[in-house]
């Protein structure tokens, strides 16, 4: 049996969650909550398996209590369409939907939680990423990487480059490490500061802080010595780029 609790301050979503999870047999709901202070007494009591979560509630953002209660749950928020917001959240790797709710969606993602085929326990500096973005939208700091073993939290200084391959994204930080997401580069360029980052080839996005050398041939050096491509309707882009450093 899976443990749900609710934390959602409109009645009528409430009602229409409630009702999807009531036709799932494997799934019983544990309580729920329109507001932050109820919240923080039922979820350590009642321990649920997965808390389905608004981000911005009438006493406050839900990403500031569950950062705190510091419990080994799932969390799956679910958010009215906001740019910040769904920033916020990619910057943490948080899973979310978006209102409104698709049930088949819903469904999905928590038979994915109750088979854990699918990992939506989050630790407090992915929440604590979220919510500072939310506060305070700003060019990000740090970014949450979701591997398949495991959530890195990168300083977006610490990114030389990205590579994309067949639907993955590798990140190659500058102290050596490698960490492959199964996300497109697209995703990531959204993300991650335009006026530093720049999609010098459809594969490659790379850090321009990095760059050691431009070669006329079409190619960048990187400071690890990495030579990086050149996509042919980049290159003035890249040439203005440059000078524009000079």
């Amino acid at each position: 049996m899976l443990k749900i609790y609710v934390l959602e301050d409109e009645a009528n979503i409430l009602r229409y969650i409630q009702s999807i999870l009531d036709e799932i047999p494997y799934v019983r709901m544990v309580g729920s909550s329109s507001n932050i202070k109820k919240a923080e007494i039922d979820i350590p009591r009642e321990l649920p398996d997965l808390i389905l979560s608004d981000i911005q509630l009438k006493d406050g953002l839900s990403l500031a209590l569950l950062a705190n209660l510091n419990l080994d749950t799932n969390i799956i928020f679910i958010t009215a369409f906001n740019q910040y917001a769904i920033e916020a959240l990619n910057l943490g790797a948080i899973g979310y939907l978006t209102k409104p709710i698709d049930p088949s969606l819903l469904i999905e993602k928590i038979e994915q939680c109750y088979k854990k085929t699918t990992e939506f326990t989050l630790n407090q500096l992915q929440l604590k990423i979220a919510e500072s973005h939310l506060k305070h939208p700003a060019t990000p700091k740090k970014i949450a990487l979701r591997t398949f073993e495991f959530t890195q939290i990168v300083d977006v200084e610490d990114i030389l480059y990205c590579f994309s391959d067949k639907g993955y994204t590798t990140f190659h930080l500058k102290d050596g490490v490698n960490l492959m997401v199964s996300k497109v580069i697209k995703h990531f360029e959204a993300m991650l500061p335009q006026e530093q980052f720049i999609r010098c080839h459809q594969s490659y996005l790379i850090n321009s802080h990095y760059i050691h050398k431009y070669f006329k041939d079409g190619q960048l050096e990187m400071k690890d010595g990495r030579m990086i491509p050149i996509s042919n309707r980049k290159r003035e882009m890249i040439m203005q780029f440059i000078e524009g450093l000079g």
